[in-house]
C-alpha cells in the first residue's frame, strides 16, 4: 500500500509500517497545501491511503467521491502513537478505497 503522512503525522511511525511504502507531504512538496488539494493530489499520485492528525478533516471535506482512504491519529504525539502502536497498524492493514477511520488511544 502506498501512505502519505499528513504534516502531524509522527515521522517514526513510518517504522511501523513495513512492508507498506510511507511518504511525507513533505517529501513530495506539498506541505503547504490545503487539505482538499493534498488530498486531490495523492488520489492523483496513486497514493492508496493518507494518515493525519487533522480531526475535522471529515467536516471540511466531502470524502464521499473519494478514492483514497483516510486515517485520522486522534492524538499526535508520538510517546502516545509508539505506545499503541499496533490500533495504527490494525487499521492499516483494514483500510479500503474511500474508507474513514479515527484511532483512539488510550489515555494513561
Amino acid at each position: 500500500m502506498k501512505i502519505l503522512f499528513d504534516q502531524g503525522t509522527p515521522k517514526p511511525l513510518r517504522n511501523y509500517l513495513y512492508p507498506h511504502v510511507v511518504t511525507t507531504a513533505f517529501q513530495m512538496g506539498w506541505n503547504t497545501k490545503a487539505n482538499g488539494d493534498l488530498i486531490a493530489a495523492a488520489e492523483a499520485e496513486g497514493f492508496d491511503l493518507i494518515i493525519t492528525t487533522d480531526k475535522n478533516i471529515r467536516y471540511q471535506q466531502n470524502l464521499t467521491k473519494r478514492k483514497i482512504a483516510i486515517i485520522v491519529l486522534m492524538i499526535p504525539d508520538w510517546p502516545v502513537v509508539r505506545a499503541s502502536v499496533r490500533l495504527v497498524q490494525e487499521a492499516v492493514d483494514k483500510a479500503m478505497p474511500n474508507s474513514f477511520c479515527e484511532v483512539e488511544f488510550p489515555r494513561e
